[in-house]
């Protein structure tokens, strides 16, 4: 993949980590557990910390927002999550919990320093140039939400900002591709994004896979073995495409030069944040393998 499709991609592999340590920093963990949040296992307060931007939703409205949960599984966590506290209270604890995390990654000098104002101040420019996706729920309400006024809270609300937009983008292309929540898991699996293991954290049981598995073999894109036809990864690499279309505007308003001073500016964090172990090698997302 070359051009503009590419950059785009590079920038949400970028961005990615630093955004999501709030789902697995120790920091994290003890803020969720400070609001009253089990901490056994990450799923309640992952739950809690994504949805808080649209208030406090019930779970079909999570269901659609995250795409690619099971209901049975968000059913679990939602609304339970909103008993405990609510979404107000939960959004200054992710602040809390980002500044925190930052400042053990990187250390007060660094977070507050020339380098992260200014990474802050370039991934604001792009996340303010955002626009709602087709489907998109996450993307617009965290855009609403105030800026935090420290550079490197402003950095991480940012890649929140800009991921979000992307992921509603992501939902439209597998709408359009005429995959449903399952059904994107198990291309998505079939062209080796990760292993089908992997994705059994989203709550899909074996029948709900398996059902999904001969649908897409109906339709010609998935082998008897459960891995991608040609037709498949073609299907497959047309949603990517159209997720880095959906995907570009926030890059194109920043504009070549401030993309190339941001990937100079975040990619020893970047490094640090994929050094510390802290995020799971092998991921739904599929970063660094599509």
């Amino acid at each position: 993949m070359t051009g503009e499709p590419a950059r785009v991609r590079q920038m949400w592999h970028l961005l990615e980590p630093l955004h999501a340590v709030l789902y697995y920093a120790p920091e994290a963990f003890e803020e969720a557990a400070a609001l009253g949040y089990g901490t056994e296992e990450r799923w309640t307060s992952y739950f809690a910390w994504r949805a808080a931007p649209l208030g406090a939703v019930d779970a079909p409205e999570v269901v659609r927002a995250f795409h690619s949960f099971a209901p049975a599984m968000v059913d679990r966590y939602v609304p339970a999550v909103w008993a405990a506290v609510g979404p107000d209270a939960v959004l200054a604890a992710r602040l809390r919990a980002v500044d925190r995390s930052y400042r053990a990654l990187f250390g007060d000098r660094r977070v507050e320093g020339a380098g992260f104002a200014e990474a802050a101040a370039l991934a604001c420019r792009a996340a303010e140039a955002t626009t709602p996706g087709v489907l998109g729920a996450l993307g617009p309400a965290n855009s609403a939400l105030p800026w935090p006024d420290a550079p490197h809270l402003t950095l991480w609300h940012a890649a929140t900002v800009l991921r979000e937009h992307r992921g509603d983008g992501h939902i439209a292309a597998l709408a359009g591709a005429g995959l449903d929540p399952v059904e994107s898991l198990v291309s998505f699996a079939a062209v080796g994004a990760a292993r089908p293991e992997v994705f059994a954290s989203r709550g899909w049981g074996e029948e709900e896979w398996g059902a999904a598995r001969r649908r897409l073999q109906e339709r010609g894109l998935l082998a008897a073995d459960g891995t991608a036809t040609e037709a498949g990864r073609a299907l497959r690499a047309k949603v990517e495409l159209r997720t880095d279309e959906e995907a570009a505007a926030p890059w194109r308003a920043l504009g070549d030069e401030g993309r190339e001073r941001l990937v100079e500016l975040l990619g020893e964090p970047w490094l640090e944040v994929i050094g510390s172990g802290m995020l799971p090698g092998e991921n739904t997302l599929g970063i660094g393998k599509a």
